[in-house]
């Protein structure tokens, strides 16, 4: 089982948002869809533009309150480094 960090934006540069999941397909789609009231339905962040994936859940989240931590400027060189043209990556997962 794998376990992902990500990152959805509301356009480029926009408002961030960064979760931890065991099914990145299904939590990408429950974001697109407003499925949970909260943060990303309420700023409209429902694009995914950068992901990780680890092999426990432990380290997962560590990874995630470490990201959560940084300032916006390291957030941004974090995506820009594998997407820089801010595309939204959704389409390259698979079900």
């Amino acid at each position: 089982m794998s376990f992902y960090v990500y990152i959805l934006a509301s356009r480029r540069n926009g408002t961030l948002y960064i979760g931890m999941t065991d099914d990145l397909v299904r939590r990408v789609w429950e974001h697109r869809i407003g499925a949970v009231p909260g943060f990303t339905r309420k700023y409209v962040v429902k694009m995914l533009v950068w992901y990780e994936q680890n092999e426990t859940r432990e380290t997962a989240f560590h990874r995630e309150r470490q990201i959560k931590k940084w300032n916006r400027a390291w957030k941004l060189r974090l995506i820009e480094r594998s997407n820089p043209t801010w595309q939204d990556l959704a389409g390259d997962l698979s079900a």
